[in-house]
């Protein structure tokens, strides 16, 4: 094994338990807490905000739970991927609903859309190299 792919698998590594911690977290907010997540939902959706925002919960904490996990990792890391472009959506809703607000909560709307880029890739990497 070559030293660069040595590299990209420990650093795979860190972005999986990172990530799969992170994943934790929110997941719980969301089954604790699922009020705010439903008004990320788009109405377009079938179903309830509150089935989504409670699924998307269990979503993120299934998706950690492969992340954390050596031997699911890669799984993981593909899970995490559609994860994360599914959520876009609910951010996207986010700015457009904020698009009257105070400049500065429009910022904190817009500025999430950006920001899953990062975390798209970083999914994607985990799932090429775990």
């Amino acid at each position: 094994m070559t030293k660069n792919l040595l590299q990209r698998r420990k650093s795979a590594h860190k972005s999986a338990l990172f990530t799969g911690l992170a994943l934790t977290g929110m997941g719980a907010l969301h089954l604790v807490k699922p009020e705010p997540f439903e008004r990320l939902i788009p109405e377009q959706l079938p179903g309830t905000a509150r089935d989504w925002a409670i699924g998307s919960g269990y979503a993120e904490l299934a998706t950690a739970g492969l992340l954390l996990v050596p031997a699911t990792r890669k799984l993981g890391g593909i899970a995490a991927t559609a994860l994360f472009i599914g959520v876009w959506p609910g951010n996207m809703k986010m700015a457009w609903d904020w698009r009257h607000r105070p400049i500065e909560k429009q910022l904190i709307s817009l500025g999430r859309l950006p920001l899953q880029i990062p975390m798209i890739a970083s999914a994607v990497k985990i799932a090429k190299y775990a």
